[in-house]
């Protein structure tokens, strides 16, 4: 997974938009559709299409945009479609039908699977998931257990025969640290400009920020300052971070607020668009949209002004 997307052939930004998926044309969404259709249709089960659900006779329901921002994020672009689709609906149905794992593994075998996941509010149902962890405002921890084909976002009633939850969340953030990194990218740039990007394809890459410490030792070789670092995880294959030293903060925050709102657009797994400063593992939100909903501002506290009046003098900050 690259960190930044090329170009490929797809219908031109001027052609009319899929009411539903507006990074699609109309044309793109429908030839998208027609393909999920059909690729159900190949597994034996005939379903009716919405714009962004499809359901089968049994009642269940198949949600779209998870699929349409895979294949619009797709380098390949359109021709790799027919391929993806086919992929992800076998998946589906593998899932939806095979037995639940935690009726067939044992409570050991979930334990040694089981991650945490940071997702924002849109993410999953509150209702479900009592215990889940808010790290910051819309944004929550929840523990999921991971398969060969799927993640299982565990509820309360799931978790409750496994432990007590603290032990599970440790348990979880242990099996974390032992992922490997599969990728890291350094976007440099005038000005002291730096920041690192760890990717991968990995559902837990941007949740390695609740192990942030050990992620900086491991991709830099340094350890985390007293200022803590800047953060940002736009979607699920993306972790970027600036410890912050001295004065680079500024345009490292610059530069990291366009890329996370750009990383959070129109990708699957979106979790934020936003920077935050991460001290001693609490999560402050630095970036936010303007009341138009159009553009970005920064927004600090008093506690974030006073560390870049002493990094970078009165006058600058």
């Amino acid at each position: 997974m690259g960190l930044f997307r090329r170009g490929a052939k797809r219908d031109r930004s001027d052609a009319p938009r899929d009411p539903e998926f507006s990074y699609l044309s109309a044309g793109e969404g429908t030839r998208f559709r027609s393909q999920v259709r059909e690729a159900f249709a190949e597994m034996g089960l005939e379903v009716t299409v919405y714009a962004d659900v499809v359901t089968d006779s049994a009642g269940r329901q198949f949600g779209l945009a998870n699929l349409a921002a895979v294949l619009h994020n797709d380098d390949r672009g359109p021709r790799a479609w027919p391929e993806l689709v086919r992929r992800h609906v076998g998946m589906v149905l593998r899932t939806m039908d095979a037995p639940s794992a935690l009726d067939t593994l044992s409570t050991e075998q979930i334990r040694a699977q089981l991650y945490p996941r940071v997702l924002g509010a849109e993410g999953f149902d509150p209702e479900n998931f009592g215990y889940a962890r808010r790290i910051a405002p819309g944004l929550y921890e929840i523990i999921a257990l991971d398969l060969p084909e799927s993640v299982m976002m565990l509820t309360d009633d799931a978790l409750e025969p496994l432990g007590d939850l603290p032990y599970l969340r440790q348990q979880a953030l242990y099996n974390l640290r032992g992922l490997p990194l599969e990728g890291h990218e350094t976007v440099k740039g005038g000005d002291g400009l730096r920041f690192e990007v760890v990717i991968g394809d990995s559902f837990y890459t941007a949740s390695r920020v609740l192990t942030l410490e050990s992620v900086v030792r491991e991709v830099t070789g340094e350890t985390m300052t007293p200022d803590g670092a800047l953060v940002a995880f736009p979607f699920r294959h993306q972790l970027a971070f600036h410890v912050i030293r001295d004065a680079g903060l500024i345009p490292a925050l610059n530069a990291m607020t366009s890329f996370a709102a750009s990383g959070f657009a129109d990708t699957p797994g979106a979790i934020s668009p936003y920077v935050y400063w991460w001290r001693d593992g609490t999560l402050t939100q630095l970036s936010a949209h303007d009341e138009d909903g159009e553009g970005l501002r920064i927004v600090v506290g008093e506690e974030f002004q006073e560390l870049l009046e002493r990094l970078v003098g009165d006058d600058d900050a």
